[in-house]
């Protein structure tokens, strides 16, 4: 099975993702997690930050000569912002007087990342983080619950994806279907769809749409505001059969609902489309045989009783508005106990572009350890194997 977790802060030297159960075999790359996490930082709405938060990578084990040998993959990002951070970050016990020193140039957004911040911002974990940890200051809330952290997500859905490359031929595409109010009504995109999508500054290959996302983004901005939006993903070539509907905590859309919910920002997830307002007769994928079975459509989003049944699996997932917004929300000083406005940290004006990007990476993740627990460990190549196998048992059986 795969393992993963992440840490560090946003502001911090460095994250670290590692993730084990990684077989041996699998292709990867310093050049190939930079390019992965390029896409993270691309797309209209972005802010300033991107500039300055660039993500340096490093792979501190689990490859060697280019490929991976078994053992856990770690993988740093670098912030390369750092320097300006070293002293209010520092993992090491210092003098309070250095905090003020550190900050250098006197501007005030400089003077305050050194002073406790004690306006918690509505929509962030600021304020239950503060209670949760006993803090009185939401700088160690905020830092490891920015989306910041999202970076080790990519870097590691990036062996992810490279695995269900090798093994069965897996490839995963997003778009962007809605920015705030505004939606596109187009095909679910194909692999091949891939190279078009990433030059969209807006993720999406409905030229009309693209018009309208990048004006409501660009007004968002005008007016001092942020908007969300709605992301699919679609997973080409999966086998029949991930997951199972033996137990619960077996399904394969709970597994996958449950890893783009825990994606900052995500309010909702929905598998395959059409479904909750169709009557029965006209809800459910119906299967016709010509010259091999075939499915008239694909409602259900490849999933069918907590298990892939061949099909494209399909998820829309709705992202709230980044919740940092330039004209500051109402709020209380926890430190006077008083109403005052939210403090305010550097963001964007709408993440739904980059939100695409880690969707694709959290279904890359969740299918990778369901392809393990469902044909074994080991190696690529012995995995590989085990697929073709069953696809061809599955074909024989559609096909007597």
């Amino acid at each position: 099975m795969i393992r993963w977790m992440s840490a560090g802060e946003s502001h911090g030297e460095a994250l670290v993702g590692i993730i084990d159960g990684v077989p041996k075999g699998v292709v990867l790359s310093t050049q190939k997690l930079a390019d992965e996490l390029a896409r993270r930082r691309s797309g209209h709405g972005r802010g300033a930050r991107q500039k300055f938060e660039q993500d340096r990578v490093r792979i501190l084990g689990g490859v060697r000569h280019g490929v991976t040998i078994g053992s856990p993959v770690a993988i740093e990002i670098a912030n390369s912002e750092w320097p300006k951070w070293r002293v209010v970050m520092s993992s090491d016990p210092v003098d309070p007087k250095d905090l003020l020193i550190d900050a250098g140039t006197g501007d005030e957004r400089e003077v305050a990342r050194n002073r406790p911040l004690t306006r918690p911002r509505p929509g962030h974990a600021d304020l239950a983080g503060m209670m949760k940890f006993d803090h009185e200051d939401a700088r160690p809330v905020l830092e490891r619950a920015s989306a910041r952290e999202t970076a080790t997500r990519v870097a590691l859905g990036l062996v992810a994806r490279q695995f269900l490359r090798q093994v069965a031929g897996i490839e995963i595409v997003s778009h962007v279907v809605a920015a705030g109010s505004q939606t596109a009504d187009i095909p679910v995109p194909l692999p091949q769809d891939a190279d078009r999508l990433h030059a969209s500054p807006v993720r999406t290959l409905d030229e009309d749409a693209q018009a309208r996302f990048i004006a409501a983004i660009d007004h968002a901005k005008k007016s001092g505001d942020t908007i969300g939006g709605v992301v699919e993903v679609a997973a080409y070539g999966v086998p029949v059969g991930l997951g199972s509907y033996t137990q619960w905590d077996e399904r394969l859309d709970a597994a996958l609902a449950a890893a783009l919910m825990s994606i900052q920002s995500a309010k909702s997830v929905e598998i395959g489309h059409d479904q909750v307002d169709q009557p029965g007769s006209t809800a459910h994928d119906e299967i016709v045989v010509e010259d091999e079975p075939r499915r008239l459509s694909n409602r259900a989003g490849g999933i069918e009783g907590g298990m892939s049944n061949g099909e494209p699996i399909l998820a829309r997932v709705g992202f709230k508005p980044i919740s940092t917004v330039p004209r500051a929300r109402s709020t209380i000083d926890l430190a006077t106990g008083q109403q005052a406005p939210a403090l305010h940290q550097r963001s964007d004006a709408s993440q739904i572009v980059p939100a695409a990007v880690i969707c694709e990476s959290m279904v890359a993740l969740t299918l990778a350890n369901e392809i393990l627990k469902m044909f074994g460990t080991g190696s690529v190549e012995r995995i590989r194997a085990a697929i073709e196998a069953y696809n061809g048992r599955v074909s024989e059986r559609l096909n007597p």
